[in-house]
């Protein structure tokens, strides 16, 4: 049977590319489905203002009439800019476990890339590093982060099967503060605050920290500059993404640090939501909402979403007073569990650090490759 694509062009395609996830993973209690309302922004000219600097096209697989998959097609200008190569990005490529239908879609997306002169696809990723990105290989039995991304087992064959190699890996961990951790990240913050002179800010209520939204997105575009996938965030990304996190964070898991009047770095703990968002299913009313809003009020595991320590104060020691004070506020009230962020596997730097505490490195989600 053939595989029809169709290019998404109508809102009714947009509602239908988003909702598919939904029938893939039903039932399946370690994917947290997203917000369906945000997913059609982010598919929208209008209201993603990554389509400033992206251009970006979004198909879907039938076969009889019955979607079975779904690819975007994303060439982020400011990246091969930066890079100096022509990248085409594969996002958010979902299917049912049928090869025709994977391969009609990369196909479509390839033969899209080649007309735009690109010469270079790999993916997941998205429109930017804060946008979903990576395949999820290793990790199947553990609930997603919302931070993270979850896949099916057979994805990985698919992409393998069909020439795709491996571009670079990210890891994820669980980390549980016993006392050794403690005592040494408390040790060591106190030595390197006496040190320097840092000042940390702690935050009570959301109306104290929505101030320094804009400047923490200023200190991630410094911190992140270099990495691989990465794009500096324009000032219409910043709104955008300051309004969206700063107004649900619980600041009590939001730590700042200031060398005199300079920003320098942040951590942002958030309570995890990945059972919320189980229970919400891809709507914040009539009760999603009331789900999220329970998860962040009484929490049992803090997700890390984001950490950024401007590059010249990273010999200085800022990142241990962040997890310092982010682990004293877990155990002052009665947490201690930590799931981190994909970090690259050779940042050695931090992953050492983690391993002062008792850990698990239990997921595994990979950028692949192909030239085209």
């Amino acid at each position: 049977m053939s595989v029809e694509i169709r290019e998404v062009s109508t809102k009714d395609d947009i509602k239908q590319f988003v909702k598919l996830p939904f029938e893939i993973y039903k039932n399946n209690k370690f994917w947290a489905p997203p917000i369906i309302a945000d997913e059609q922004k982010a598919l929208n000219k209008k209201t993603n203002p990554a389509f400033d600097f992206c251009d970006a096209k979004f198909f879907l697989a039938f076969k009889n009439g019955i979607c079975l998959g779904r690819i975007g097609a994303i060439i982020n200008k400011l990246y091969n800019t930066k890079t100096g190569k022509k990248y085409g990005r594969i996002n958010r490529f979902e299917f049912f476990d049928d090869s025709e239908v994977s391969s009609a879609l990369i196909e479509k997306a390839i033969a899209w890339f080649k007309t735009e002169g690109m010469e270079i696809v790999h993916g997941p990723l998205g429109f930017t590093n804060l946008d979903t990105q990576g395949l999820l290989i290793d990790g199947f039995d553990y609930l997603q982060s919302i931070a993270s991304v979850y896949h099916l087992d057979y994805y990985k064959n698919h992409f393998e099967k069909m020439g795709f190699e491996k571009e670079n890996d990210w890891v994820e961990f669980r980390l549980t503060i016993g006392e050794q951790a403690t005592k040494k990240a408390t040790r060591g913050a106190s030595l390197i605050t006496k040190r320097f002179g840092f000042e940390v800010l702690k935050f009570n209520s959301t109306k104290e920290l929505e101030p320094y939204g804009k400047e923490v997105f200023k200190i991630l575009n410094e911190a992140f500059q270099d990495l691989p996938y990465v794009t500096k965030f324009n000032d219409k990304m910043i709104e955008l993404y300051a309004e969206k996190y700063f107004k649900i964070l619980d600041p009590k898991y939001v730590r700042l640090i200031k060398d005199g009047e300079k920003l320098i770095a942040f951590v942002v703990g958030m309570p995890s939501l990945s059972e919320a968002m189980q229970k919400a299913n891809g709507k914040l009313f009539p009760f999603g909402f009331w789900h999220i809003m329970k998860a962040i009020k009484k929490p049992n595991v803090i997700d890390t979403l984001l950490t950024g320590v401007l590059p010249e104060y990273h010999s200085k020691g800022a990142a241990v007073i962040l997890y310092a004070e982010l682990q004293n506020e877990m155990l002052n009230n009665g947490l201690n569990t930590i799931e981190t962020t994909g970090i690259f596997e050779d940042n050695n730097a931090v992953i050492s650090n983690w391993k002062n505490y008792e850990h698990i490195q239990h997921k595994r989600r990979r950028c692949y490759t192909k030239n085209i």
